[in-house]
C-alpha cells in the first residue's frame, strides 16, 4: 500500500506524478465501484460517529445521566430499556434537523458525475442522510424503485444507483408490521419527546376488528427506518442480489472514501470488491513501456483508500493507494486533471427545441446540454482532418439562439404537389393520376385526310387509270371539312387491292 499525502503533494514530485496518475485511471476506467462512509459528510455540517467532535461525543454532552456508550446508541438492544429507547429517539430527532439544514458535498457531486459520465457501475453507502440522492442518484429508499406486491415489497436493481446499506433517516418503519412512512415534522415532534407514534396500518386493522366485535390487534410503533447494529436490514437479500450482479460485471476500480472500515459486514462487502477487481488488473508485461501508450485496461485494478487516517494493517494486501486527506480536495483534484487530460469528456452539446408557430415561423431556445460525449472519439489511427471554417457555429456570448425565420413545411409527395409547385399547369395531377380518378378529359375524335402516296393516288380507295407513259407521284386530295367522317374501329371483310402504277403496264396483285 502506497500512502500518498494531498498536503506534501506540491513539493513531492513523486507523489504528485501518483497522484495524476489516478486521476488518470478514473477518467480510463468504466465500472467504477464507490463505498463511502460518515466522513464524506463531515463538510456538509454532519459530524462523523468516532472523531473528538463526532456523533458519540455529542450525546455525551447532551445526555450526562445516560450511561451509554456509543456503540450501545445505535445497537438493536437499546429497545430493551424504556431510557435508552427515550435517548435513541430525542437523540434522531435532533439528527434529522440538522440533515435536513445540511447541503451535499462536492464528493456526493463527484459521485453524480461519475454516473452521468456511465462510469459508476455502483455506489454503497454507509450513511442515513440521503445526500445522494439529493444530488440525483437513485437510491434503495427511493419510492420509484419499489414493487409493492403480496407480502415484502421488493426493489428493481437496474434502477438502483446506491445501495443504503444502513438505511434511510428520512423515513420511518412500524415495529410489528414493517410498513414504511415518509419520516413528516410530526413524527419529529413526538420522537423529539422521546415517545414513538403509533402505526397507522396497525391501528386501522384494530380499529375494524373492534367494529366486527372481534379481538383488538396489536398496534406497532414507528421508529427510523435505519439498521442498528446486530439488527438484519429489511432489504437485506435484494442488497445481497445487487453485491452479486456486481461482483460478476467485473467492476475495474474501486474507491473507497470517508470510513474506518471497523463494521464487520461492511468490512466483508469491500474485501469481496477489492480482490474482484484486482482480479481484472493486467499483466504485469502489458502495464509496462511508455504512459503516452497505455490503453485504459492498463490502468485497471486500482483500489484506492481516502480518508484522513490510515487503514489497519490488514487491508496492506488489498487497498494499493491511501490518499491522506479531505475527500472534498482529493475529488475537486481529480476533475482538475480529467479535464487538463480527457478535455473532450467536457464538451458540451447544445440542443434546440423550436417554439411558437411551425408553419408562419418560431424561435429556438436551448433545452438542455449533454456533456457526456465521450463516445465520440476518432477511430484508431485516423488523421486529424485541417481546420476549416465551421457552419452554424454558436456565437461564444449568446445562450439562446432567436432565430424567426419561418420553417418549411415536409416536401408533399408529387401527385399531391400544389398548383404553385405542379409542372402540370391545367389540373393539379399528373395524367396517370388523372386516369385513375376517373377525370381524364374527353378528347376529340382524330380525322385522317387522304393524301397521295409515293406509289399511288389515295389510300384504301380504287385504282384509277393513268396514261402508260406517266409516272404520278400522287397529288394531295383534301375534302371539305363538312365531307370529313369518322374513323370508326370497325373491322373490315372486304379484299383490299394494291395498285402498283409505273411507266409500264401495270400489273395488279390481288391479296385476298
Amino acid at each position: 500500500m502506497l500512502t500518498l499525502d494531498l498536503d506534501a503533494s506540491g513539493a513531492d514530485a513523486h507523489a504528485r506524478r501518483q497522484l495524476a496518475n489516478l486521476s488518470l485511471a478514473v477518467a480510463k476506467c468504466k465500472r467504477i465501484v464507490v463505498v463511502t462512509g460518515a466522513g464524506i459528510s463531515c463538510s456538509c455540517g454532519i459530524p462523523d460517529f468516532r472523531s473528538s467532535d463526532g456523533l458519540y461525543a455529542l450525546v455525551k454532552q447532551q445526555y450526562p445521566d445516560a450511561v451509554l456508550k456509543g456503540r450501545d446508541l445505535f445497537d438493536a438492544s437499546l429497545f430493551r430499556d424504556p431510557t435508552s429507547t427515550a435517548v435513541f429517539y430525542t437523540f434522531i430527532s435532533q439528527l434529522k434537523k440538522s440533515i435536513d439544514a445540511a447541503k451535499p458535498s462536492p464528493t456526493h457531486r463527484f459521485i453524480k458525475t461519475l454516473d452521468s459520465k456511465r462510469k459508476l457501475l455502483r455506489s454503497y453507502t454507509q450513511n442515513i442522510d440521503g445526500l445522494e440522492e439529493r444530488v440525483g442518484i437513485v437510491s434503495t429508499s427511493s419510492e420509484g424503485v419499489k414493487t409493492h406486491g403480496k407480502g415484502k415489497s421488493k426493489i428493481r436493481m437496474k434502477d438502483v444507483r446506491n445501495v443504503q446499506l444502513h438505511g434511510d433517516i428520512h423515513r420511518v418503519r412500524c415495529t410489528f408490521c414493517s410498513a414504511d412512512y415518509p419520516c413528516t415534522p410530526e413524527h419529529l415532534e413526538t420522537f423529539l419527546a422521546g415517545t414513538p407514534p403509533d402505526c397507522p396500518d396497525c391501528a386501522a386493522r384494530s380499529t375494524e376488528r373492534v367494529a366486527r366485535s372481534a379481538r383488538a390487534l396489536k398496534v406497532g410503533k414507528l421508529r427510523p427506518a435505519i439498521v442498528l447494529y446486530d439488527e438484519p436490514h429489511p432489504l437485506g437479500d435484494d442488497i445481497g442480489s445487487i453485491q452479486t450482479a456486481d461482483i460478476a460485471r467485473k467492476p475495474d476500480m474501486l474507491i473507497i472514501m470517508g470510513t474506518s472500515l471497523k463494521v464487520h459486514g461492511f468490512k466483508k462487502l469491500v474485501k469481496d470488491f477489492a480482490r474482484t477487481v484486482h482480479e481484472s488488473a493486467p499483466s504485469p508485461s502489458a502495464s509496462a513501456g511508455s504512459p503516452l501508450k497505455k490503453n485504459a485496461k492498463s490502468f485497471a485494478g486500482k483500489v484506492v483508500f481516502v480518508n484522513k487516517t490510515a487503514p489497519g494493517s490488514e487491508w496492506d494486501s488489498l487497498i494499493d493507494y491511501h490518499v491522506s486527506g479531505e475527500t472534498d480536495r482529493w475529488v475537486e483534484k481529480v476533475i482538475e486533471d480529467w479535464k487538463k487530460a480527457r478535455p473532450a469528456d467536457w464538451e458540451v452539446q447544445k440542443t434546440l427545441v423550436a417554439t411558437g408557430d411551425a408553419t408562419t415561423g418560431g424561435t429556438f431556445h436551448v433545452a438542455k446540454e449533454i456533456t457526456n460525449t465521450m463516445g465520440t472519439k476518432a477511430a484508431k489511427g485516423a488523421k486529424r482532418k485541417p481546420a476549416r471554417r465551421r457552419e452554424n457555429a454558436p456565437l461564444p456570448e449568446d445562450d439562446i439562439f432567436d432565430i424567426t425565420l419561418p420553417l418549411p413545411e415536409a416536401p408533399p409527395s408529387p401527385s399531391k404537389r400544389p398548383q404553385s409547385r405542379c409542372h402540370y399547369h391545367d389540373v393539379e395531377s399528373s395524367p396517370s393520376k388523372k386516369s385513375r380518378d376517373g377525370r381524364r378529359p374527353v378528347r376529340e375524335p382524330v380525322h385522317f385526310e387522304e393524301r397521295g402516296l409515293l406509289f399511288g393516288n389515295a389510300t384504301n380507295s380504287k385504282a384509277q387509270k393513268v396514261p402508260e407513259d406517266d409516272f404520278d407521284l400522287g397529288e394531295n386530295v383534301q375534302k371539305p371539312k363538312a365531307a370529313k367522317k369518322v374513323v370508326t374501329h370497325k373491322m373490315h371483310t372486304s379484299q383490299v387491292e394494291v395498285v402498283l402504277e409505273s411507266r409500264r403496264p401495270t400489273k395488279r396483285v390481288a391479296l385476298a
